[in-house]
């Protein structure tokens, strides 16, 4: 196609002409409970990877964050705090469950399990809550989390690492 056609289809296409656009990250919102428990059990599988490049794609590049009493911007800077975050807390395994949805808005509450280098446990709970843009990406994280030390014999998070599997128990059924 030649140049001159192709930036006067770029011109009819709204607010993105000229601009690279990233495929769209399904279920999109308005969410019903079922494509709301499918976005909640993606980041769950996401964020299990312990990858901070992946995980950080399903944000928006201009997304705001509040995780515990710190304020982040941008999805390099989220990428930045989840290498921090996974080089300090190893071992990382998460089950998250829907709260409630409603538009283009989830809450989830959630627990992970971690140890520090010396070996303590830690099982954290906490709350998000999230917002989407039209195209499936989460343009606001705001996350209340807390830690409790807990003793290795008491942890109930025990699959390999990775993906949490389909037949373990959630948080409900642990009664977590």
């Amino acid at each position: 196609m030649e140049r001159g056609a192709m930036e006067r289809i770029e011109a009819m296409l709204p607010e993105t002409a000229g601009l690279p656009v990233e495929a769209p990250r399904p279920p999109l919102p308005p969410f019903s409970v079922t494509t709301a428990v499918q976005k909640v059990r993606m980041a769950e599988d996401a964020w299990n990877t312990r990858d901070p490049q992946r995980v950080a794609l399903a944000y928006t590049e201009d997304s705001q964050w509040r995780n515990r009493a710190e304020f982040i911007a941008g999805r390099d800077a989220i990428r930045q705090f989840l290498m921090r975050k996974w080089s300090r807390e190893l071992d990382y395994r998460l089950i998250k469950e829907l709260w409630v949805c409603h538009g283009n808005r989830i809450a989830v509450r959630f627990a992970y399990e971690w140890h520090d280098e010396a070996g303590h446990w830690f099982r954290a709970y906490g709350n998000e809550n999230w917002e989407f843009d039209d195209h499936g990406f989460m343009r606001r994280r705001i996350a209340s989390i807390n830690d409790l030390p807990i003793k290795e014999t008491e942890r109930k998070f025990r699959w390999p690492l990775g993906r949490r599997p389909d037949d373990h128990p959630g948080l409900s059924e642990l009664g977590l």
